[in-house]
């Protein structure tokens, strides 16, 4: 019989969330942070002209898309690389420069994927105390080890929500010495209020940063997969070697660029999510459950105990309300609630509010 590799045989299937509601109800899938409002004309039209060239590869340097990428943010296009989401970036970095002699330090409640990609390439995984679900720059500092190769942050955090200073970041890789890479995921920076955020990208000019972003929330494009990163020159060559080459679908390429090119519609976009965002952390505030202040296009409701937020989990998908339990992130008297449309927000609201009045809590 075929035995697989041993690291992978002796790790748990990738967890997909169970999107399913009670009986024969149609869900309403607030558990995948995804977009509450499909993309717009253009870009449809957009996938509908590339369609009578199906027949051809892509372009597997994305050319057009990186170049409209570079004259929204102001960088250099040939330092921006695309992927198949993120994901596929991340997965090249960590192959592209870890190894079993390397080790990685993430914050608590980090992107859980990034495990599995340590653990398939040998790496071993510190934590830093995330403390009021906050990241927390001294912690970091305070746990880096002799083998730590990379430091990874995600910001806005997610499932927490929270949003670590430009300064603080700065001050993070200022300490770090010059031979450890920091990776900072930034999926939800588009949903953060100008006044609260700049972008960091002159940190990988210092050639030991990296920048990753994503097609998939604000631009509303995640059932495509595209992703994209910024990257000093000699971290792109290697990354370059590891990726697979045409990963990023023509179909996907040109619906990313129309939408880089609607910023309009990210601003638009960010405005009605911050506006049901505010509404529905005040809804259940009154409701005396704690809200984590957020920055993305979610919100982490703690429960407090785990049974609570179980029995509001299952409350709340009898009433076809799909929500995120986060057991899996070491937080389980909590759940993650995607921002959705206000009809969805004003039922979850009120849902939770007859969950209580049923003498929980």
């Amino acid at each position: 019989m075929l035995r697989p590799n041993p690291t992978v045989a002796a790790m748990a299937p990738y967890a997909l969330p169970d999107t399913s509601a009670s009986g024969d109800l149609e869900p309403i899938v607030l558990a995948q942070n995804e977009h509450p409002y499909p993309p717009s004309a253009r870009i449809r039209q957009a996938i509908s002209d590339a369609l009578g060239q199906a027949q051809l590869y892509s372009d597997s340097d994305c050319t057009e898309l990186r170049s409209a990428i570079a004259e929204v943010h102001g960088l250099d296009p040939g330092n921006i690389v695309c992927g198949s989401g993120s994901m596929e970036l991340m997965s090249g970095l960590m192959q592209a420069y870890l190894s079993s002699a390397d080790r990685i330090l993430m914050t608590e409640y980090g992107y859980l994927f990034m495990r599995t990609l340590a653990r398939l390439v040998g790496a071993q995984v510190d934590n830093a105390a995330e403390p009021e679900y906050q990241v927390n720059v001294d912690n970091i500092i305070g746990a880096l080890q002799p083998a730590t190769k990379l430091v990874f942050i995600v910001n806005p955090g997610n499932p927490c929500g929270s949003l670590l200073h430009n300064d603080e970041i700065r001050r993070l890789r200022a300490a770090l010495p010059e031979d450890v890479l920091l990776l900072i995921d930034e999926a939800y920076a588009e949903f953060v209020d100008d006044g609260f955020h700049s972008p960091l990208f002159d940190l990988v000019e210092q050639g030991n940063t990296v920048i990753t972003r994503t097609f998939s929330k604000i631009y509303g494009l995640a059932g495509l997969r595209v992703g994209w990163g910024y990257f000093p020159a000699e971290i792109r060559d290697q990354l370059r070697k590891v990726l697979n080459p045409g990963s990023v679908t023509s179909l996907s390429q040109v619906a990313a660029r129309a939408a880089m090119q609607e910023q309009d519609g990210v601003v638009e976009a960010r405005r009605l999510i911050a506006e049901q965002r505010d509404y529905l952390t005040s809804a259940i505030g009154d409701l005396g459950l704690r809200v984590v202040p957020s920055q993305a296009n979610f919100i982490l409701v703690d429960f407090e105990t785990d049974k609570r937020a179980a029995s509001a989990f299952e409350f709340l998908r009898d009433h076809r309300l799909v929500v995120r339990p986060m057991a899996g992130y070491g937080l389980p008297a909590c759940l993650r609630i995607t921002i959705g449309k206000p009809e969805q927000m004003r039922l979850t609201a009120r849902t939770l509010g007859d969950w209580r009045q049923q003498g929980n809590g």
